[in-house]
């Protein structure tokens, strides 16, 4: 009979990357024949007060970072290299123990996946014996995502992996396999790379509430750009979009929408995108191959993987109004920076990242299930 392992996936909705990385791998898991795969926010099931109250709280650092108080920003860089003197890390660890244990003996999984640093996913799955794999899900490295009892790593680059075997971890126990996507992005991915030339679309994400504070300045200064079109992603946020439908009705150049389930297919349609910093969107801008620009990233991770990208040439940072109109300009001014950007973003890209990360566990179980289908 052949083996079909129980797989848990744990994963914390602090921005939506998390989540999406999950329901890839889930996605990947049925697939393939693996029917017992099972999501949960531990935080969010566990503790729900709790998770209620660090949401908010990382959501106006997120707004008041834009005004020079980034507390969270802060507390990133001061517990980059150690997790030690990270209260709020000590006390995700400690909380999550209890609800794990109980997870654990009720869905009686054959292999814990992190895609969130959960501190108490390595201590209680190696105390119950229970395999514990972790799926980073950022292009920096942050002392959080790192544990002695982690079965395996599985992360986005080369760069990564080499800064984890620094840090004292085998070699053996990390795999470069990209950051897991949905398979509609391998789909649009193709679509995108079939054409020999995108539509002047400037694909505006706006789903961040951060983002308010600045939203209007950039869209008044990039109608200045001839023969683009303006979309902008408002998400769930139907207070904005109502109010930018209504500021911006007569401009037939700017698009507004809510929330869409088919960001891929605007993606691949676009010649670039502005976006956060978040790791799965830097993912799904690479397997586009659609040059990034960021404005004002958050101070963390987004802003290191910004800056990660940014040394590779592959996305923009600007941290004033001016610099982020001048880049963008230039960039539909000189089409050779397009595709430049492009080549470079193919030189990046994972392809199949879902499928190589659940094949690559599926051996380290000493399964014979046969190979995805891809």
């Amino acid at each position: 009979m052949p083996f079909n392992p129980r797989i848990l996936i744990l994963t914390a909705s602090y921005g939506n990357g998390h989540i999406q990385a999950s329901k890839a791998l889930q996605q990947q898991f049925f697939k393939q024949g693996i029917e017992q795969v099972k999501i949960v926010n531990l935080m969010k099931e566990g503790h729900p007060w709790i998770y209620s109250i660090t949401s908010s709280l990382i959501s106006k650092s997120t707004k008041s970072s834009k005004l020079g108080l980034d507390y969270y920003g802060w507390s990133y860089y001061l517990t980059r290299e150690t997790k030690e003197t990270a209260l709020f890390q000590k006390s995700m660890t400690y909380l999550g123990q209890k609800k794990l244990r109980e997870l654990i003996q009720k869905e009686r999984p054959d292999v814990v996946v992190n895609t969130f640093p959960f501190g108490a996913a390595p201590i209680v799955c190696s105390a119950m014996g229970v395999k514990n794999f972790t799926v980073l899900t950022d292009y920096a490295l942050h002392a959080t995502w790192l544990h002695p009892k982690v079965d395996r790593y599985y992360v986005a680059t080369e760069d990564l992996k080499q800064q984890i075997i620094f840090k004292g971890y085998n070699k053996d126990c990390i795999e470069v396999s990209g950051i897991p996507l949905k398979q509609e992005f391998a789909a649009a991915s193709i679509r995108a790379q079939s054409q020999s030339l995108r539509k002047k679309i400037i694909l505006i994400m706006a789903t961040e509430s951060g983002v308010t504070s600045y939203l209007d300045e950039m869209l008044d200064s990039l109608l200045l750009l001839e023969d683009c079109q303006l979309v902008v992603i408002c998400g769930h946020n139907e207070k904005l979009k109502d109010r930018l439908e209504a500021d911006f009705a007569a401009y037939p150049g700017i698009t507004i929408l809510g929330f869409v389930d088919n960001v891929h297919e605007w993606m691949s349609r676009a010649m670039c995108i502005v976006t956060k910093a978040g790791g799965l969107t830097l993912t799904e801008a690479i397997a586009l191959r659609l040059p990034v620009f960021v404005y004002k990233p958050n101070g963390g991770q987004e802003k290191e993987n910004a800056l990660y990208l940014s040394r590779l040439g592959v996305a923009s940072i600007a941290y004033k109004m001016e610099d982020f109109y001048i880049n963008i300009e230039q960039f539909i001014r000189h089409p050779t920076k397009s595709e430049e950007m492009r080549a470079r973003m193919a030189s990046l890209q994972r392809h199949h990242a879902a499928a190589h990360i659940v094949n690559d566990m599926m051996m380290v179980l000493d399964n014979p299930i046969m190979s995805a289908l891809i």
